[in-house]
């Protein structure tokens, strides 16, 4: 199953009750495990939670925490790139050059990478952890 199909089964999921905005994601990390995420709305808009958040969620609980491809799928005109949150969480576990397919159930495509999505990201790999 490619990671855009991934993407696209899991949106089905999506509790988007508010909005009627279903997103899917998957990233796939260095083991070559897919992950998957859908939105999740809350009454409380602030308080929903982003497909791409939820299919990092799953990678780091499962222990990778390296993506090496991203797919999100919305039902819209155009592809809807990540929010500027879930652009530097997928920033802080890729490097600049993993590629991103943003898609729409229409077909409609846009191939991108992590690094194009947030060009200013935040460097951690130069952070002390002490």
């Amino acid at each position: 199953m490619s990671l855009l199909d991934a993407a696209r089964q899991v949106r089905e999921n999506a509790y988007a009750p508010y909005s009627k905005f279903k997103v899917g994601a998957a990233v796939r990390g260095a083991s070559g495990q897919i992950y998957h995420g859908v939105n999740v709305e809350n009454v409380a808009y602030p308080e929903g939670t982003c497909a791409e958040a939820g299919a990092i969620a799953a990678m780091v609980a499962a222990g990778e925490t390296q993506i090496i491809e991203v797919a999100v799928i919305a039902d819209s005109p155009t592809p809807v790139p990540p929010c500027g949150g879930c652009r530097q969480k997928l920033a802080e576990f890729s490097r600049h050059d993993v590629p991103v397919t943003l898609a729409t159930t229409s077909g409609e495509r846009l191939e991108t990478s992590v690094g194009d999505l947030l060009p200013g990201r935040f460097d951690v790999s130069h952070m002390d952890n002490a």
